[in-house]
């Protein structure tokens, strides 16, 4: 049945849907859905130029036909061909119009490497994708970040040629300049406004009218039907009229892509009927709109029945369609905003004598980064290139510095002025030095390097600055002061503020899972207060170590939409 004898709030919340009126545009059940299947993070389609200028000729008669190959490195060191440029003919400075679409994801690096070559006369004739490079002329190569690219104001980046076998610290020879310039593409940034409503609905209940929600799929390239939307539920509606959706051209592919729409009953078994579905892309809905007619839902019959589906008489109407601009995550970096990365490590007793190797803090003699190391490396290394002066503040916290009592927020580099150290190397150098200059102890208390970071975000909002904040908790232990933790974000959610925790050794960390209010629940002070947002994200090392996921890619995913979702909610726009 629907929602006669049942808890309609509870059970709503358990698709998804809410009974607060305040439209919102995000949807947390599909999140959760597409997160369990591995859709992670963010993905913008990034529209690469290349030029370059003063290369070398090395045409006895003429200059040099230059092309460009473009190359991404994996994590492997290997090099996959992204594309090529057209051949521009005698030109030591060719601004070449074949551009190349690559995927930026934030949650990772990505090592792109473009190759110039001179491509000999004779193959002038020859499609680029069947030349062999080996028989053209070397001219040089750069090598860059993708994020070294999006972060620049003006979205270009200017790099010195080489060449790879002549290159040393004493003798660096120049083969000219490449520039690389990146650009959202629009579909990244197009969202559409839809306000659905149907007519008609049969009900599926005996006692009760339908309690409808509707579901929104697009349709992959191999068929498989993926969720990317879903509406709240409206009670005891055969005329439902829903909220309005947000869909980007982004998140749907294209607006000819094929879209799914079902509509359900809510049944609080979870066993939600099917009252009919409408299969149109989003240029039909706009269609639709434009005419001002319904589409008769319709219910699937198996193919073993061999029959035409069921048309009903119950209709979908689009009452509105608009598409917009919105701001985007690379606007705002490309506005001057930063992300300032910042770190706390956990010196309990629970790691182990730092000295012995199976202890969580020992140091390998042979480079082989403990698990602290890692996690301090891996998420780094993609933060620190949105942080232009590289700078971070670096705490430690349950430990006794010498001859005085156990802290829960000392400064990692033994200062007692200031917190910074100077890049991800300063990190790790700070935290094998503190090892052998503090007195490991506990308990494991979060609330102090929280309540400091905040102190430090708040500071920045006051000085008017483009900064937003990620605090990385690298932690073996389960938290002792759950509840002024708790408080302490309760207060930074309204921050510009995130806190990753990465949960080292084999410890219970049901309370963190409390903190990382992934299943929808919010975080409540003490006093009653709410937490404003979700700014936690969780990872236990072991669930991604040896995984096809990493660490990094785990706790950086929603840091995108978390710094959207402030940015938002207080009308920052990016040139603020």
């Amino acid at each position: 049945m629907g929602n006669c004898c049942s808890d309609v709030a509870g059970g709503k919340s358990a698709v998804g849907g809410s009974t607060s009126t305040a439209a919102n545009p995000t949807n947390d059940a599909v999140d959760t859905y597409l997160r369990s299947r591995g859709h992670n993070g963010l993905f913008s389609q990034i529209e690469l130029s290349l030029s370059a200028s003063n290369l070398r000729d090395r045409d006895v008669f003429s200059k040099s036909d230059p092309m460009a190959v473009l190359y991404i490195k994996g994590t492997d060191g290997l090099l996959q061909e992204l594309g090529r440029t057209e051949v521009v003919l005698n030109s030591l400075n060719p601004n070449w119009i074949r551009k190349h679409i690559v995927t930026y994801q934030f949650e990772m690096v990505q090592n792109l490497v473009v190759r110039v070559y001179d491509v000999d006369t004779q193959f002038h004739d020859v499609d680029v994708k069947a030349l062999k490079l080996e028989e053209q002329q070397f001219l040089g190569e750069a090598s860059c970040s993708l994020s070294q690219i999006v972060t620049k104001s003006n979205k270009t980046l200017t790099l010195d040629l080489g060449w790879e076998e002549v290159r040393s610290p004493t003798h660096v020879q120049r083969y000219g300049q490449l520039t690389i310039y990146a650009e959202e593409i629009v579909a990244s940034k197009t969202t559409t406004e839809l306000i659905l409503r149907c007519s008609g609905l049969e009900s599926k209940d005996l006692f009760c009218k339908c309690d409808p929600f509707l579901v929104i799929s697009k349709i992959t390239e191999s068929g498989v039907t993926a969720p990317i939307f879903k509406t709240e539920v409206l009670n005891n509606d055969h005329n439902p009229k829903w909220k309005p959706i947000f869909l980007s051209i982004q998140q749907v592919g294209s607006k000819d892509s094929p879209l799914t729409i079902e509509c359900f009953n809510f049944n609080s078994n979870g066993k939600h009927d099917l009252l009919g579905k409408v299969q149109k892309s989003l240029a039909g809905l706009e269609k639709l709109h434009s005419v001002v007619t319904g589409e008769n839902l319709f219910i699937p019959v198996s193919v073993e029945q061999n029959q035409q589906n069921k048309v009903l008489k119950s209709q979908l109407f689009v009452d509105k369609y608009s598409e917009n601009i919105r701001c985007t995550f690379l606007d705002y970096l490309a506005g001057g905003f930063e992300l300032n990365f910042m770190v706390a490590i956990d010196f309990t007793a629970s790691n182990g004598n730092p000295r012995l190797p199976d202890s969580l803090h020992y140091i390998d003699p042979s480079g082989r980064l403990n698990a602290y190391q890692r996690a301090i490396s891996e998420v780094g290394g993609v933060l620190q290139f949105y942080d232009s002066d590289k700078k971070f503040p670096a705490w430690g916290f349950g430990a006794r510095p010498i001859d005085g009592p156990v802290s829960h927020c000392f400064n990692l580099n033994g200062s007692s002025h200031y917190c910074e150290v100077e890049g991800i190397h300063g990190i790790m150098m700070a935290y094998t030095s503190a090892l052998f200059n503090v007195s490991l102890a506990g308990p494991t208390l979060f609330g102090h390097v929280v309540t400091k970071a905040a102190q430090i975000a708040s500071g920045s909002v006051a000085n008017g600055e483009k900064k937003y904040f990620i605090l990385l908790i690298i932690t073996d232990g389960v938290i002792t002061d759950l509840q002024e933790t708790k408080d302490a974000l309760v207060m930074a959610s309204d921050l510009p503020l995130s806190i990753l925790i990465v949960g080292v050794g084999g410890a219970d960390y049901k309370e963190m899972e409390i903190l990382d209010a992934d299943k929808g629940e919010r975080l409540e002070s003490l006093s009653g207060r709410v937490a404003s947002r979700d700014i936690v994200q969780f990872v236990p090392f072991r669930d991604v170590q040896g995984g096809e996921i990493s660490v990094t890619q785990s706790l950086l995913a929603e840091l995108p939409s978390q710094f959207l979702t402030y940015m938002q909610a207080r009308g920052i726009t990016p040139n603020a």
